[in-house]
């Protein structure tokens, strides 16, 4: 965990994605300045954080959240999630009513529309791979920093906006056989997530902004309408323009006006 501005201050707890860590966040981060609390975390049993065995669904992910949030006493929380932080963000809306607000980010959600078509496509072959057992960790495990190469230039539309410091940290953080394994244990719980998504459609009235990526592909319009059928009432959306799955990376400024605006709509 690692924090920034004042204790004071509003929080906004951050939620990386797949295959990155908290350092993702930094630049957006350093933008919010001392306005807010800003806090991010290694997803549990990645990086620096450990859990007693490799566990990926996303509702018992978003409880230890919601333990981190409740030990912190943390008030007023944003909660904010990039890719499978994305996936954690709405588990934890569809079960605990106490966020502030919301944002999702260059992510689908398992179990809510497109996610059907989005398994279909064969761009985002990896999420079949990545759910066969022991077959992935294979063979990663002795060329993390290759394989995960091959993401940041294939789905980013600006791939240097990732840079070697950056990407040799983020392998560093899935180096051991634990955290690897727990990476790809966030594709096999995919089922789960979709059944846990899908128990209900009680309505979820806290504002909420899903953002993507003008070259993540997909109809923006599609996600809404997903989102909102499963229950998120107070949902608005929004693009980050020259930027691909990696936004909060490749546009940070345009990501954080577009986090400072939903916030300031509170």
């Amino acid at each position: 965990m690692v924090e920034s501005g004042p204790v004071s201050a509003d929080p906004i707890v951050f939620l990386h994605g797949w295959p990155e860590d908290w350092s993702a966040w930094t630049q957006i981060m350093e933008l919010a300045g001392d306005k807010y609390r800003c806090i991010a975390l290694d997803l549990p049993g990645v990086g620096g954080s450990r859990l007693v065995a490799p566990r990926g669904d996303k509702f018992y992910l978003a409880g230890l959240i919601h333990e981190l949030i409740t030990a912190l006493d943390l008030q007023n929380v944003t909660l904010v999630g990039h890719d499978a932080g994305g996936m954690v963000t709405f588990a934890y809306l569809k079960q605990f009513l106490t966020l502030r607000s919301a944002i999702i980010m260059d992510t689908v959600i398992p179990g809510i529309p497109p996610w059907e078509s989005a398994l279909t496509n064969p761009y985002i072959w990896h999420f079949a791979f990545h759910s066969i057992p022991a077959l992935p960790e294979k063979l990663v495990q002795n060329n993390v920093r290759s394989y995960f190469d091959y993401f940041y230039d294939a789905i980013s539309a600006n791939p240097e906006a990732i840079p070697e410091p950056a990407r040799n940290r983020y392998a560093a953080s899935y180096t051991d056989p634990g955290a690897l394994t727990q990476g790809f244990e966030f594709y096999r719980a995919f089922r789960t997530d979709a059944d846990d998504n899908n128990r209900s459609t009680d309505e979820i009235s806290t504002p909420t902004l899903y953002l993507r990526g003008s070259s993540e592909g997909g109809n923006l319009a599609d996600y809404a309408t997903g989102f909102r059928n499963a229950g998120l009432t107070n949902l608005n959306t929004g693009t980050i323009e020259s930027a691909g799955h990696f936004a909060p990376e490749e546009a940070p400024e345009q990501v954080w006006k577009a986090i400072t605006s939903h916030l300031a709509q509170l």
